[in-house]
Formats: C-alpha cells, structure tokens, sequence
C-alpha cells in the first residue's frame, strides 16, 4: 500500500506546532498502525531527521498508552479498539491519513503526538480508593453481591484511562473516565464508606483540573474502545446529587 500521512509535529510543549507530510511506499495491510509509525521513524533515522515521537507500551489494546487521533476519530476508525489493535488494512492504497494527539485543555502536548494524561492520575488519587481491610485472603462468596451491581461495577473498571472520551468530546470533558472509577467502586459494598466522597471529590477535581463539562453528547461513549455506557455518568449524577442532599439534610 502507498499511504500519505499528514502528522502533527510540535518540538515541545512551547514550541508552535504543525502538520507534516511524509510518504511510505511499501505499507502491509496486516501491519498495525504502530508498526506502520515504526516504519516512518526507521526511515526518517535514516534520512538524519527527528522520528515522530508517540506513546506506546504493551500493544496489547489493555494500557491505553497508544493515544492519537487518526482521521478526526481517537483510536481511529476501528469502532472498541486502541490504536494498536487498528491495522491498516482499515485503510485503502493511496489514502491520507492525518494523525494529530489528543486535543483537550486538561491534556497538554510535550511533543508531536505525546500528551500528558496525568491529570487523570490526580482525578484518581482524589477519590479512586476504598479504606476497607479486607484481610489478605477473604472468601470469595463471604460479601454478597447481586449479579447486576456486580456485571456494572465491572464493565466500568474495564475503563483503562487512555483519554478517547476526552479527545472526543467537543467540550473536553472527563465525565466518562470520573463515572467509570466512581462507578465500579460506588456499586459494591468495599466502596461504600467513601460513596459520597468519592463522588464528590473527583467532580471537583476533574473541574479544577479544566476538563470541560458534560452535556450528554455521548461521542465519549462511541470511542471508548472497552464500551464505557453513558449509563455510568447518570450512576455518577445520582451519587453527587445523593451526596449534596445528605450534606443538606447534615447541615
């Protein structure tokens, strides 16, 4: 396959970026879409120029490091999957194909297609814990669980943190990563001391944090690639709402 890809250069977070061109002439459809970039750098190595810098780790689809915007759509136009599960037999001989990094106030880029994500670590660590012991190795039916709290809570921790639903949404909001980690801790009893806090305070985190706010778009839900539902950020309303009430009533 011959592919054009248009890809965003920035030398650092300062630096003015722009799109560049590059050409590649002997792409297989069964490459990756990492692989595919592997080969750009190689040749660009080559040539004595700056390879196109980018994050990426296990290439498994589990981390969530791949994060990149391709063609206007995060992870590209394979629907549940990272950028590292896209292959390019996705993609038709003689396409162009435009690469740009996530694009959100809370996401800063340091270079080309790098991001820094850590304002998700901070949305974490303001409330994405639970203080119950339970003991080193406790029996597995010893807290009962209904099987539907139970299915919920785990579709929401299958939520890996790679920011699609931010760069998707046309407010840079984190709604469905905060709703996700509230979720699967807030459905089952471990997490129940911290419920109202948690919601609570990893709202206000992610809105000090300039995530823009929800209006129940959904384009988050289309590109998470482990199908968050948009039923996670009205379980997230419900706990702020049920926390600001019980903090009323407090008061």
């Amino acid at each position: 396959m011959r592919i054009t890809l248009r890809v965003w250069r920035q030398k650092n977070a300062d630096a003015k970026g722009k799109m560049a061109k590059y050409k590649l002439d002997d792409v297989e459809e069964d490459m990756s879409f990492l692989e595919m970039l592997d080969v750009l750098n190689e040749k660009l190595i080559l040539q004595g120029e700056d390879p196109v810098s980018f994050d990426h780790d296990c290439r498994e689809g589990i981390c969530g490091s791949c994060a990149m915007v391709i063609n206007g759509t995060p992870h590209g136009p394979q629907k549940n999957t990272t950028t590292c599960q896209l292959h390019m037999r996705h993609f038709k001989d003689g396409d162009t194909i435009d690469v740009e990094p996530w694009r959100a106030r809370a996401f800063p880029v340091i270079k080309d297609l790098v991001t820094d994500r850590s304002a998700f670590d901070q949305i974490i660590q303001a409330g994405g814990y639970v203080s119950v012991n339970t003991g080193s190795a406790p029996e597995a039916h010893a807290t009962p669980v209904d099987k539907v709290s139970a299915d919920d809570a785990f579709d929401a921790a299958t939520c890996i943190g790679c920011g699609a639903c931010v760069a998707a949404c046309p407010n840079g909001s984190s709604m469905l990563f905060t709703s996700a980690k509230v979720t699967h801790l807030g459905l089952l009893p471990q997490g129940q001391p911290e419920r109202q806090t948690r919601a609570i305070n990893m709202l206000a985190k992610q809105d000090e944090l300039d995530f823009g706010g929800c209006t129940n778009v959904g384009a988050c839900a289309e590109v998470c690639p482990k199908g968050i539902p948009l039923a996670s950020i009205s379980q997230l309303n419900h706990d702020v709402l049920g926390a600001t009430l019980a903090g009323a009533r407090a008061d």
